[in-house]
């Protein structure tokens, strides 16, 4: 059966409809612009979040000494991907994207190209990170840096998103970082803006707290400011505030 259906908005083609890009259809732009009519800061977190990646990579990359990246749930590429701005910064730095739809995974593949062999675009399910692991080729006797970033509200059991973390980290070497950020249920707005998604027809984004968040990151050295607004991560503490919160964890 043919999985790709323009007709059914598709999260990675609303993100990329919020972010400005190009690769989304009707559908998407309809049920992206249904949330944002009640919630107009979902533009600026999408905006924002590719900034707090930017920061967070160029923070790996130049102080932390990161050259491995496992960038789960990539969605499409739009600007200063993750290979991007590690590689600017350490030409050698390897990356290796994950995405469970294979409509991504070709279509980041035809627009970013194979990169010298130095990105890896991997189709699997975040569920299973073991397998994510056995296939990504990294080199586990040196640190990498896990990324879920903006992408594990779909996960419906907060249980199940912990055991996906943990179990993704476990492997990981001395020196590895956790980044992890998401949408967090800290106003009725951004409430009203997922309860609009599931009506426009797209698959549900599960918002969760704060403090939720921060069990992601218990047994992990968490990197100065901790988990706060992403807009406030590496930056000017009084940015204005979103209901998103994001942080860097370095494993012991």
């Amino acid at each position: 059966m043919d999985r790709f259906d323009d007709g059914i908005p598709h999260a990675a083609r609303i993100w990329n409809y919020w972010m400005g890009g190009t690769d989304n259809y009707a559908a998407d732009r309809a049920a992206g612009k249904a949330v944002a009519d009640v919630y107009p800061d979902i533009v600026t977190m999408a905006l924002e979040s590719r900034q707090f990646l930017i920061r967070v990579v160029r923070f790996l990359a130049a102080e932390a000494g990161i050259r491995q990246f496992l960038d789960i749930g990539t969605g499409l590429p739009t600007m200063s991907n993750t290979h991007e701005v590690a590689q600017e910064i350490a030409p050698e730095s390897r990356i290796v994207y994950v995405d469970n739809d294979p409509l991504v995974i070709e279509q980041s593949r035809a627009l970013l190209g194979d990169n010298s062999g130095s990105v890896t675009y991997l189709e699997a399910d975040y569920h299973d990170p073991e397998a994510i692991i056995g296939a990504s080729g990294l080199d586990l006797t040196r640190p990498v840096a896990v990324m879920f970033m903006g992408v594990l509200g779909y996960v419906g059991d907060f249980t199940v998103l912990r055991s996906i973390v943990s179990r993704t980290m476990a492997p990981m070497p001395s020196g590895s970082h956790l980044v992890l950020w998401d949408g967090t249920n800290t106003s009725t707005e951004v409430n009203d803006g997922g309860a609009a998604l599931i009506e426009a027809g797209a698959a549900p984004y599960h918002l969760r707290s704060p403090a939720q968040l921060a069990r992601c990151f218990e047994g992990l050295d968490l990197v100065p400011p901790g988990l706060t607004e992403i807009t406030r991560w590496g930056t000017d503490p009084s940015a204005p505030s979103l209901d998103t919160h994001g942080g860097v964890g370095r494993k012991p």
